[in-house]
């Protein structure tokens, strides 16, 4: 695996290098919460999914919810790591006005998933694996509200009790590009497994970015943490930014000290919140209302069968037996919808046009990735929302492959699909868009052209060949693109030359 070369921030004083680590908190996809029977839907009114236990209501107590528990063993099955079968929750107590209970139910000591690692690739193709160093079950807080009132911050716990994941990476990432990397490829990664829906500008995923400064060689320079940045392009401003900071304020005689800062989209710049806690600060002990998790073979082998193809080895697939460039595979998995969508629409032409899935291929990829994807692109729609189905774009390139339409015909058929949603067979039969391969038809139209052009048809006979393709044009335009290609180019060839 070649490696990406360390970024390195100039300074004053010379070269210094970024060191990074990332806390992911991905909301966990489940129905209700991790200690409830709240609901977790997005976007309901302030303060409507909250239970007495999200309320910290005296003598409620919390009961673990067991897909959340199956969620995270899923995710990090699709890491390559360890999976615990004993893990215990712990109490992380603090005070914020969003924590009704004045602690947070999290693990420390015994987390749910051990090492893995995710392996990521940037843009000028250099790779990189990141180790993962444990992931973890934790509740989430609220949220305050502070523009609501010139003189109040309101509180809204209905994401109070949702489950999070909390990924956490070793500080193997190097430079912003990395950063952004990792989290696109932990967010598909996510997405494709299920066990988090990656809606960042929902605050479903966010991250708490961890940032240091060294001169090479030396060890890890105190470092900052940004905390709750949820996009990717952010994470790596918030890199960027951070790491020059501190270097300024090295070099200008300054220490950098162990803080939690917030980030400024607006600006790009970070700025101080707290001074940050270390673990003891938090008087972790283990929950006394919860018993341990504890799992068995069967349930991890559950697990690991559940899981989809995932990203990489999809986009292996995609280059070694169906012949895509890496370009194509890539985009064609990046999304599991995508991926699905595509894989039905490649075995339903496969099926119609009776050849193997091999041959169609690089067909089903080109027009999926180019005239599908622009057009849902111009109609601002998802794959999910296409107004073309799968089956019916098979329809539609079977068409083609049996010379019923052209390909100038197939373009306007696929248009008068997207607008209507009828099939293309029913199109072509409603609109009469059928290739004429008929010999007289197309001799008619050639000599009416060639009539017209005179001028033209004397240059190409006395040596100008490249007036060919007008020739193929005009041809075309006076039979309204419903000329068969194969058949125009021949009795052209033949006329032409008489």
């Amino acid at each position: 695996m070649s490696e990406a070369p360390n970024y390195i921030v100039k300074g004053a004083t010379g070269d210094w290098e970024i060191v990074v680590g990332l806390e992911v908190h991905a909301q966990v996809t489940a129905k209700a919460k991790l200690f409830s029977g709240a609901s977790t839907e997005f976007g309901a009114e302030p303060n409507a999914q909250v239970s007495l236990v999200d309320a910290a209501m005296p003598g409620m107590l919390p009961v673990i919810n067991g897909e959340c528990a199956r969620q995270a063993v899923r995710t990090g099955l699709a890491i390559d790591a360890q999976i615990n079968k004993w893990s215990r929750f712990d109490r992380k107590n603090y005070f914020y006005p969003d924590l009704p209970q004045g602690y947070q139910i999290s693990q420390l000591y015994h987390p749910i998933v051990g090492e893995g690692h995710l392996d990521i690739e940037l843009d000028d193709g250099t790779k990189k694996r990141i180790g993962i160093e444990r992931i973890h079950l934790e509740q989430d807080a609220g949220k305050s509200v502070h523009d609501l009132h010139p003189s109040m911050s309101y509180v809204d716990l209905n994401r109070c009790g949702c489950a999070l994941m909390e990924i956490v990476s070793r500080p193997d990432i190097r430079s912003p590009a990395e950063a952004g990397a990792y989290v696109a490829g932990l967010r598909q990664l996510l997405r494709y497994v299920g066990s988090c829906d990656g809606n960042m500008d929902e605050g479903s995923m966010r991250a708490d970015v961890n940032v240091s400064v060294r001169k090479a060689g030396q060890p890890f320079g105190t470092r900052t943490e940004t905390k709750n940045v949820n996009s990717v392009r952010f994470i790596m401003l918030a890199v960027e930014h951070e790491a020059r900071r501190q270097v300024d304020l090295i070099e200008s005689g300054g220490t950098v000290i162990q803080e939690t800062r917030l980030f400024d989209p607006g600006s790009g710049t970070t700025r101080a919140m707290r001074g940050k806690e270390d673990a003891h600060d938090y008087r972790y002990f283990p929950d006394p209302d919860l018993l341990p998790l504890v799992f068995d073979d069967a349930f991890i082998a559950q697990c690991r069968g559940s899981l989809p193809e995932l990203p990489a080895a999809k986009r292996a697939r995609y280059e070694s037996t169906l012949g895509l460039s890496p370009y194509l595979a890539a985009v064609l998995s990046a999304e599991k919808e995508t991926a699905d969508w595509f894989e039905t629409a490649l075995a339903a032409t496969a099926a119609k046009v009776g050849q193997p899935v091999t041959e169609v291929a690089l067909r089903v990829a080109n027009f999926v990735s180019t005239d599908l994807f622009g057009a849902l692109k111009k109609l601002g729609k998802e794959i999910g929302d296409s107004p073309v189905s799968p089956d019916a774009l098979a329809e539609l390139l079977a068409l083609a492959a049996d010379g019923t339409l052209s390909g100038p015909l197939v373009k306007q058929v696929f248009e008068a699909m997207l607008e209507t949603r009828e099939g293309a067979a029913s199109i072509v039969e409603q609109r009469g868009l059928k290739q004429v391969s008929d010999t007289g038809a197309i001799d008619a139209a050639i000599q009416t052209v060639m009539d017209a052009n005179p001028e033209k048809v004397a240059e190409y006979r006395s040596g100008k060949d490249k007036l060919f393709g007008f020739f193929v044009g005009q041809v075309m335009r006076a039979m309204a693109g419903k000329a068969a290609p194969g058949v125009v180019n021949d009795r052209l060839k033949a006329l032409l030359e008489v």
